[in-house]
């Protein structure tokens, strides 16, 4: 690369060819709508819900490899090998809805760093939508000036205090181990619990993070055990940092019914500590603002592959920030809106989920790095756990009608 890089980012990223890349994806699956979702799962229904989230994040993994391994091994991203198998009208309506999703998935990231601004700071929340919306914006302009190893390297970073966050929530208010353990049975009572459920899928199993990291993947072609072994190692930390969610809102906020962060904030105050409260906001903090550059990465390689077009970063984040802006306005709870985009999330991973699973068993394509049986049948396994969510979720809004 070139010598006006620093040194140490040099070797950072001569270091880092899927380790990198593999954690920029990891990050998705930490964002705020993971927090909302997971940590209201454990406050309203104690650890019922674990399984879930163990059962999403096994799934994700091997998703997210597959993901890497088509752009290794094909030179091209899923949208734009989707891109080679749809006329005009089709390339366009893909690019709706995945969009649609790139859009969710930014108005999770920044509710809630806007949240932890407001909670953190005391500043009024529009006020925290525009700071969060232009620290974005530096992040990206982090990236453009250094290259993708300064995305990866606060990408692993901000992944790493996430997770030390919500471990030291878990020390501080334990987790009660034989309910834990029980939790990891499944079990789903009532339509509250499918509608978490599928916002649990949504923000766990992220489409935006599988477009985005075949991307990636074709940008760092590397052999695919060892892109097995580097998302492997990402994803088990996403996952555990995601159990670790729900533990502490088992543990710390049980019983607790109100989505509003500062009642949350304040119970967490009174119940564990002023200590836990500040490491749970500068969690929800830094998983929106470094989720924001990678949702809008997400979105450059979705429009790239499908409509072979490209429109400035900095625009993009101004777009996807004004239905933020809209909700915050409107006063819409944030936790709401969080969790109202993580079922738009779980709706939208089907059209990522399918193409990849087609894909990666296609010999002619990959070639030697097709999907053997036990792959191809997980693959089609998991598109059709997410399809029968996805049905139980319509069947539960239509009886709410």
């Amino acid at each position: 690369m070139s010598d006006s890089i620093p040194l140490p980012l040099r070797r950072w990223r001569r270091g880092s060819l899927t380790l990198g890349p593999a954690f920029v994806a990891a990050i998705a699956y930490v964002d705020p709508g993971n927090i909302a979702a997971n940590t209201s799962a454990g406050a309203r229904f104690g650890y019922s819900l674990l399984w879930v989230v163990v059962l999403a994040s096994a799934v994700a993994a091997p998703m997210q490899y597959l993901s890497a391994k088509l752009g290794a091994a094909t030179g091209q991203s899923l949208p734009s090998l989707i891109r080679e198998r749809l006329g005009p009208v089709g390339r366009r309506a893909y690019w709706a809805q995945a969009e649609i999703v790139a859009m969710a998935t930014d108005l999770a990231e920044v509710i809630g760093a806007s949240v932890a601004l407001h909670l953190l700071f005391d500043v009024p929340m529009l006020a925290a939508a525009l700071a969060a919306g232009a620290i974005g914006m530096a992040i990206l302009a982090l990236r453009d000036r250094l290259g993708e190893a300064a995305l990866e390297a606060v990408a692993a970073t901000s992944l790493l205090i996430i997770g030390a966050a919500f471990v030291l929530g878990m020390v501080t208010a334990p987790p009660a181990t034989v309910d834990a353990a029980k939790g990891l049975l499944p079990t789903v009572g009532g339509n509250e619990q499918v509608l978490l459920a599928a916002a649990i899928v949504g923000a766990t199993i992220m489409p935006h993070a599988i477009y985005l990291h075949s991307g990636l993947g074709a940008d760092h072609p590397e052999r695919p055990h060892h892109i097995r072994s580097q998302v492997a190692k990402a994803m088990m930390l996403a996952g555990a940092v995601n159990v670790s969610m729900l533990l502490f809102g088992a543990g710390a906020l049980a019983g607790e019914q109100d989505d509003d962060f500062g009642t949350i904030a304040g119970a967490i105050t009174t119940r564990v500590g002023h200590g836990a409260t500040i490491a749970f906001l500068v969690a929800l903090l830094l998983s929106g603002l470094v989720s924001t550059a990678v949702g809008t990465a997400a979105g450059e390689t979705i429009m790239a592959g499908l409509l072979r077009r490209r429109v400035s970063p900095y625009l993009r984040r101004v777009i996807t920030l004004l239905p933020a802006l809209v909700l915050i306005t409107a006063g819409v709870s944030p936790v709401t809106g969080l969790l109202a985009s993580q079922v738009v999330l779980s709706l939208g991973i089907l059209a990522a989920l399918i193409p990849l699973a087609l894909f990666t068993s296609d010999r002619a394509l990959m070639g030697d790095h097709v999907n053997g049986n036990v792959m191809t049948t997980f693959a089609w396994g998991a598109v059709g756990l997410v399809g029968i969510l996805n049905a139980a979720l319509v069947a539960v809004t239509l009886v709410q009608r």
